[in-house]
């Protein structure tokens, strides 16, 4: 248990220090090198490396698209009917966030636009390793096609066998995903970027994934000819905010579902009750021991923080200071806490929202910002595969009202072209003005 206001400022930071931050030479190291090898030799390095860490009998890259619908048949009716209702409501949220053009005179004679148009080329990361993410496949999928992406890339690291999960093979025909492709971390990440012989570059990639996909997707996007991407998404992180009101089961079952993600993942619990601590301590033990992933929670949880605050005010202080992924509110006014909640990728409210519900089938985005980027980052919406650009006209009677005032800012800059392409436009309006009179 962590006491909050013993801590100094240096112990506050180290109490909230993300795991994945460490070694970060090593890792720019490890990326850049496979980065620079994808670069140089294409379908060959990224084919060595997914052999090297996936799949050892890989031959191609390109999954076709007869093994992708033979994959999606052999999805059970259950799993299917579960997909489909995540689909429809994350579409139906997704639906809802279509922009509007906008047209407006700002001046007689000068109209302004603002219209959208969706990107046309994006990458889509699905992390795979001990835990493929169908649901991955859906938050990223259901946005691209919304938007009306023409091509949509899919990657995920093969299993040993040299196929993916069959319920991302159905996602991906349902969201008319035709460019499946048997690679995983950094060097999935460069090729998209860059393209290869069999990957064609994309303009943007999308997606988490772990420390060399966070990693790889920054380095390649400071790049001229690399891509955009979306966030800096990395491993999985939830803070809970908890009063005396809160379930310890609840609490303890949350924290637990990030940590099964994986050993880099981050589970922190804030509370001003220490007996509430002491309880979700005890859950978490019992709840261990019954998980599939109990090894992989149990590393996670040791870099898991248990922390004691004066009262909720300075609960609700800590998580704005970690800005945490996922944030759950398990406070007896939950509707009031999030009036005072700055930082948060998404925020799930009141004892029956867990956040298994987000990363699922509620049908917001559980792509999120992490590292404490959720500051200055936003939670993936269809915006983010769509770009927005303007449009402005100006009429002879708007060159007349609004010329002179671009001369004037213009000289004030020291530009004389841009000066000088109103300043030749002026004198021909006035010199018709003075033939018509």
């Amino acid at each position: 248990m962590i006491t909050w206001s013993e801590l100094s400022n240096d112990g506050k930071r180290d109490a909230l220090l993300r795991p994945a931050m460490k070694d970060n030479q090593k890792l720019k190291k490890t990326v850049g090198d496979i980065i620079r090898a994808v670069r140089a030799k294409g379908d060959e390095a990224v084919l060595s490396f997914t052999q090297d860490f996936d799949c050892a009998s890989l031959s191609e890259l390109a999954l076709s698209q007869g093994k992708l619908k033979q994959l999606a048949d052999s999805v059970s009716q259950e799993v299917k009917a579960a997909i489909d209702t995540a689909y429809d409501n994350i579409k139906r949220f997704h639906d809802a966030q279509q922009p509007e053009s906008i047209t407006l005179t700002t001046t007689a004679g000068v109209t302004c636009e603002q219209h959208f148009t969706a990107l046309e080329a994006v990458g889509l990361y699905i992390p795979g390793g001990s835990a493929p993410l169908p649901s991955t496949a859906l938050m990223l999928g259901v946005p691209a096609l919304v938007a009306g992406c023409e091509r949509k890339v899919l990657c995920t690291p093969p299993n040993s066998d040299g196929l993916i999960a069959p319920e991302i093979a159905y996602v991906a025909i349902k969201c008319d995903i035709r460019e499946v492709y048997l690679c995983g971390g950094a060097q999935a990440i460069a090729a998209m970027a860059f393209g290869t012989d069999t990957i064609t570059k994309v303009d943007k990639i999308f997606g988490p994934g772990n420390s060399y996909v966070t990693e790889a997707k920054q380095q390649v996007s400071l790049s001229a000819d690399g891509a955009a991407i979306d966030m800096p998404a990395g491993p999985s992180e939830v803070l809970v905010l908890a009063d005396k009101s809160a379930r310890p089961d609840f609490v303890a079952s949350d924290l637990l579902s990030q940590a099964e993600h994986g050993p880099d993942s981050q589970a922190i619990l804030v509370t001003d009750d220490a007996s509430l601590i002491n309880k979700v301590k005890g859950e978490v033990s019992e709840q261990l021991a019954l998980l599939s992933r109990g090894s992989i929670a149990s590393e996670a949880m040791e870099n898991a923080r248990y922390i004691l605050t004066r009262d909720l005010d300075e609960a609700i202080e800590v998580s704005n200071q970690y800005a945490p992924e996922h944030l759950i509110v398990q406070v007896n006014q939950p509707r009031e806490a999030l009036k005072r909640i700055k930082h948060a990728g998404s925020v799930f409210l009141g004892p029956w929202t867990p956040e298994s519900a987000g990363d699922y089938a509620s049908g917001t985005n559980h792509v999120l910002p992490t590292y404490g980027y959720a500051r200055n980052y936003s939670s993936l919406g269809l915006l983010d595969f769509m770009r927005r650009y303007t449009v402005q006209e100006l009429t002879q009677d708007g060159m007349r009202q609004l010329g002179p005032t671009i001369m004037t800012l213009a000289d004030a800059e020291g530009l004389d072209a841009h000066k000088k392409a109103v300043a030749l436009r002026m004198d021909v309006l006035t010199s018709e003005d003075d033939t018509n009179e």
